[in-house]
């Protein structure tokens, strides 16, 4: 059994998506991040650097104590690891997974983050910034376009870097991306939106709400502090 310390965000989304593609047994532990759940001793003995999600493997490979994994791309690889699933096994195709996993890590996440924090949350508007991070989050669709031109996924097979990058894209509306102008990222995306444990990793915990963009004064204070928005990369 895998604990899923979990909120219903991008981040969030690929574990969800994950451990449903994989089949694996989990369940869910609310880490709600507009009320501090990221701050909780509890949660800061698993996850150290207080952004979610995290995991903690009850069964990890080989047996003994339990594995806690945070940050959100070294939780895929653990899980793709510890399964023999959606990361090749040879070494080209595990180096082209990786690199795409950690191009998401490094560049996607981030930076729609920060286009969308200087866009819809930051209590000013700074044109500077959101001139910066909106161009930056569209040079971003137009590389993963040229990448998937000729491609079905990714890098290879359905893999790791999909699941990854599929939940950042989710949010193109609220962005305000024309996906009609990254044609092969809306296939892309279009396609992955069929898949039957994609669509069930999407809906864990939309009990919880999705995220929007708005604030309370309460969630503010939690998302805001430390300059941090509560969750990984």
């Amino acid at each position: 059994m895998i604990d899923a310390h979990y909120w219903p965000t991008p981040n969030g989304w690929k574990i969800s998506i994950a451990l449903e593609e994989m089949a694996l047994d989990y369940r869910v532990v609310p880490v709600n991040i507009g009320r501090g759940g990221q701050f909780e001793p509890d949660f800061l003995a698993i996850s150290p650097n207080n952004r979610m999600p995290a995991i903690v493997d009850r069964d990890p490979p080989g047996g003994g104590e339990p594995v806690s994994v945070f940050e959100s791309g070294a939780i895929l690889l653990y899980l793709a690891e510890k399964t023999g699933k959606f990361l090749p096994s040879d070494l080209r195709g595990r180096v082209e997974v990786t690199e795409w996993l950690m191009w998401q890590m490094g560049g996607l996440g981030p930076m729609l983050g920060q286009s969308g924090h200087f866009r819809f949350y930051a209590p000013e508007k700074i044109p500077y910034a959101v001139e910066r991070y909106t161009n930056e989050m569209l040079r971003l669709y137009g590389v993963l376009d040229r990448r998937l031109e000729g491609r079905e996924f990714i890098a290879g097979d359905y893999s790791i870097a999909d699941m990854a990058c599929w939940p950042w894209v989710i949010t193109y509306k609220q962005q305000e991306v024309d996906l009609d102008s990254f044609p092969n990222v809306k296939r892309w995306y279009k396609a992955l939106q069929q898949r039957p444990a994609l669509r069930r990793g999407y809906d864990v915990g939309k009990e919880f709400g999705r995220p929007t963009g708005e604030w309370d004064k309460e969630a503010r204070k939690h998302l805001m502090a430390h300059a941090n928005p509560g969750e990984t990369r």
